[in-house]
């Protein structure tokens, strides 16, 4: 399905045209600021959504404005209202040839529609990414972006992984384990506890001592208390009796603390804490060296998690680069050679862009041609780019692949270029086209 007729009144710079191709080749020619633009923009906003339209769509000064596109099967016509604040409405009709009208224009014409803004030029003077990204399109059954998105986050992922992996090591290694270090470590509350018993039983044997002494202190005072006492008694007759008394209260009170003391058993020998404190200065130097071997373990046992991690998203993305390759190799692509690199398209193997101009444009046409497999039209600006060779390549591909090409450009030798001057048709061409009306 091509254009047979393209009429347009009032589209941007338009007042009135009616173009009917002759030839796949079809060259929109004049000075620039005519209206050359304005012929390519009308026939991608009679068939598009209305988000591609721009904000200005009628022609300064006028209220309305109407796109009429004849594609020989179908009738496509976009009309344009101006709203009081400036802004615009627009509605679609398309007929049959019959001249049945279709419910819903809109989803019938993206049924057809390609890619009719793929301009081959712009294409091939795109930087390697987004030349690889048009050509996604062509290997159905891959989502590029859920794959990118989800390589770029096990990506992210991995590198702070390895990070982490990376610390961790760095961490383990700082940590020096002494070579004779044991295997385990020794019970250092059990020491203490018995270290603890050792100096209660000291204590309370010191207590003991202190209380013998005690008490043979007390017996010679009490002995020098009777002695006091008999003298006393001697030189005081009239109280001896009395005293007498007393010194043998006295008396018996120092024989039985005697008796306590010599039926006491001896004291044992105090226990020597020093070789105790000996075992448990060892014990906490070698639990300090167990601990050392321990926490290095630990961390090498999470470096090397983070490491499996690290491995297992690698991986992941593995995976599914080769899906994405399977299905690459497997696509249909449009042009003989071509293939995806990491981030540019490859033409024979070299990068796009290391071609020859002839190979650049050749590809870029096919590609073109191919994303419009049902609606036969390609759009091309800045034709004045091309030289004699180009446009003779752009006429040959046009006419082997019956594909029409709207190339606009500055000025055509060919008798069938369409000449636009202030917004309407001038020339040879205006007269056929007249002629034809």
């Amino acid at each position: 399905m091509k254009i047979i007729e393209l009429a347009a009144e009032n589209v941007k710079r338009l007042k009135a045209v009616s173009i009917r191709p002759d030839g796949n080749l079809v060259e929109i020619s004049g000075r620039n600021g005519q209206g050359k633009s304005s012929v390519l923009d009308a026939i991608w906003w009679a068939l598009s959504g209305t988000s591609h339209i721009q904000a200005v769509p009628i022609r300064k000064g006028e209220t309305e404005a109407r796109i009429r596109l004849d594609l020989g099967d179908l009738k496509v016509i976009r009309t344009f209202k101006k709203r009081e604040d400036e802004t615009f409405t627009t509605s679609i009709v398309v007929e049959s040839q019959e001249g049945a009208r279709f419910p819903s224009p809109q989803r019938m014409l993206d049924s057809l529609l390609g890619e009719l803004s793929f301009d081959p030029l712009a294409f091939s003077r795109m930087d390697g990414r987004r030349q690889l990204e048009a050509l996604k399109r062509f290997v159905p059954g891959v989502d590029f972006a859920a794959i990118e998105k989800a390589n770029k986050a096990d990506f992210d992922r991995r590198t702070d992984v390895n990070r982490q992996a990376k610390t961790l090591r760095t961490q383990a290694a700082c940590i020096n384990v002494p070579a004779d270090a044991p295997a385990e470590r020794i019970d250092e509350s059990a020491l203490v506890e018995e270290m603890e018993r050792a100096g209660e039983h000291n204590a309370d044997l010191e207590r003991r001592k202190m209380r013998r002494e005690q008490a043979a202190q007390d017996i010679a005072t009490k002995r020098r208390d009777a002695e006091r006492e008999r003298g006393i008694a001697a030189d005081l007759r009239k109280q001896a009796d009395a005293a007498e008394a007393r010194a043998n209260v006295e008396d018996g009170v120092a024989n039985d603390l005697q008796s306590r003391l010599d039926e006491a058993s001896a004291l044992p020998q105090p226990i020597d804490t020093s070789a105790l404190r000996l075992r448990i200065d060892e014990a906490r130097s070698q639990n300090h060296a167990v601990g050392l071997r321990e926490q290095r373990s630990e961390i090498e046992t999470k470096a090397r998690e983070a490491e499996e991690a690290s491995a297992a998203l690698t991986k992941a993305m593995d995976e599914r680069a080769a899906q994405k390759r399977v299905a690459i190799e497997k696509a249909d692509l449009p042009v003989p050679g071509i293939a995806f690199g990491d981030e540019e398209i490859l033409l024979n193997g070299v990068p796009f862009d290391q071609a020859s101009s002839a190979e650049q444009l050749r590809t870029s046409v096919a590609i073109a041609i191919a994303a419009n497999p049902k609606l036969r039209v390609i759009r091309v600006q800045d034709g004045s780019l091309l030289d004699e060779e180009a446009m003779a390549i752009l006429a040959e591909m046009a006419n082997a692949a019956d594909c029409q090409v709207w190339i606009e450009v500055v000025q055509s030798g060919r008798s069938t270029a369409v000449v636009i001057e202030d917004g309407q048709v001038r020339g040879a061409m205006a007269v056929a086209s007249q002629a034809a009306e």
